[in-house]
């Protein structure tokens, strides 16, 4: 359960801090000691436990594996297993792509049914598949791929009525973007329930109220040099739009931001909607075409009224099981080159252009054990609370540090923060106690390099 509470926007204080969501940061799972592989994916909650299911990207766009993490409190995540993993052959070999998958419940057959976007490396085939299973987070029993109702399918999501009705949205590049009615047993479809003509993918498909909101992501027109043809794809200046209607068979209104014009879904593509207590949460992914591993997750509070969606950016958020969402607030900052702090067997202040004061800690780990110690870390309250770790790590793959937290030990991942100037963030949940004497050490994980450490931002 998420512990202490939280100053409402615009107050000047903090009472105590809280765990937070921090769009776009390093998400670390337990399990696997790894940013979380779930891109594309969806969450569906069973006993007051949430599961995360989505594609995993550590290797590349062909398929490896689709991944599940559950959580009590959707911040904290630990990897359970994969639901399907990488065959000798089929659709489930090599150089295969399997993306977007989502698993709703069968009533009737007491089955978990996954669907999924499968494909050639060439996005040829345009299929989707179909797995079931008895338990929502163990092995799958893949049924098969084909195109639903004979038509092309790429983005696809999925949805489950008030009645219990299932449906499939698929994005039917010759044709648009169909919500589909599924069989009584979830595994095929029956009929098309409603089509939009516009060239729309990534759908995700909420309802409240009685109103339906169907959002999605435009779509790049873009010239095909080698085939002298037009590519229609997604591309990160996309606003992402969205309808609402009273029938899912429409009518509909027409496509709208609900993000600010022009700021592009903050860089990111729709993949779920989900409602926890008295909340909305948009989950989006900010996908790196050139590294998919270093793909991130924009998850935002929502703002649903009447017939209207409402998007706005949050730096850091609380989202609370019951009641609303609320922001984080600034912060106070720890900076790692501080005098107040300890370095030992080789750490050192460095400069760094884009880190706050123009300078950085590194040399953090490596085979010497490089340690830095935040030390006089204060807190209002004894509590859970998340930390933004702002560092720089120039490599192409993820590094790790050990984080000890007044004795309590993590394993925090770092994912590359690219060729520019400005520190990424990764996430540390853990716990402070109440008072000034809290101590932060960041130091080797199996002799390996850690980030070079900008600074620590705490809420509270």
């Amino acid at each position: 359960m998420i512990l202490g509470l939280i100053a409402s926007l615009g107050q000047a204080a903090v009472a105590a801090a809280a765990l937070q969501i921090v769009p776009g940061a390093t998400w670390t799972a337990a399990g696997t000691n790894q940013h979380v592989q779930a891109h594309g994916g969806g969450i569906i909650e069973v006993d007051s436990t949430y599961y995360w299911i989505g594609e995993n990207k550590l290797d590349g766009s062909s398929f490896q594996s689709v991944n599940c993490y559950s959580s009590k409190n959707l911040v904290e995540w630990t990897f359970v297993g994969e639901l399907l993993s990488r065959q000798s052959s089929g659709d489930l070999g090599p150089d295969r792509i399997v993306e977007r998958p989502k698993v709703i419940y069968n009533d009737a057959t007491s089955k978990y049914v996954l669907w999924m976007h499968i494909d050639s490396s060439d996005y040829g085939e345009a299929k989707t598949g179909v797995a079931t299973s008895s338990s929502v987070c163990g092995a799958y029993e893949y049924l098969g791929s084909f195109q639903p109702l004979g038509y092309q399918s790429r983005d696809m999501g999925l949805y489950k009525d008030d009645d219990g009705t299932g449906y499939l949205l698929t994005e039917d590049r010759p044709n648009g973007l169909r919500i589909n009615t599924l069989t009584d047993d979830f595994t095929n479809v029956t009929e098309t329930t409603h089509l939009f003509p516009e060239h729309v993918e990534a759908p995700a498909l909420y309802k409240q109220d009685g109103v339906y909101f169907l959002f999605g992501s435009q779509l790049t027109v873009s010239l095909n040099t080698i085939y002298s043809d037009w590519l229609i794809s997604w591309a990160a200046n996309n606003d992402n739009k969205y309808v609402t209607a009273t029938s899912l068979s429409g009518p509909w209104t027409n496509w709208t931001d609900f993000a600010p014009s022009g700021a592009n879904t903050f860089e990111s593509q729709t993949t779920f909607v989900l409602r926890v207590g008295g909340s909305v949460v948009y989950m989006g992914d900010r996908w790196d075409s050139a590294n998919l591993m270093r793909s991130t997750y924009i998850w935002l509070p929502l703002t649903i009224e009447g017939t209207t969606a409402t998007l706005n950016n949050e730096t850091a958020w609380v989202l609370p099981l019951d009641g609303t969402w609320s922001a984080a607030g600034d912060g106070t900052s720890y900076e790692a080159e501080s005098s107040d702090n300890t370095l030992s067997n080789g750490a050192k202040i460095i400069s760094c252009s884009g880190c706050s004061g123009g300078k950085s800690v590194g040399y953090i780990g490596g085979p010497d054990d490089g340690t830095i110690v935040v030390n006089n870390v204060a807190s209002d309250a004894s509590t859970d609370t998340t930390i933004r770790v702002q560092y720089a790590n120039g490599n192409n793959s993820q590094r790790y540090a050990n984080v000890t937290v007044n004795g309590q030990s993590h394993v925090l991942a770092f994912l590359p923060s690219g060729s520019g100037n400005t520190p990424f963030t990764s996430t540390l949940h853990t716990t402070l106690e109440k008072g000034d004497t809290n101590t932060i050490t960041f130091s080797a994980y199996e002799e390996g390099w850690g980030p070079d450490l900008d600074q620590l931002v705490i809420s509270g």
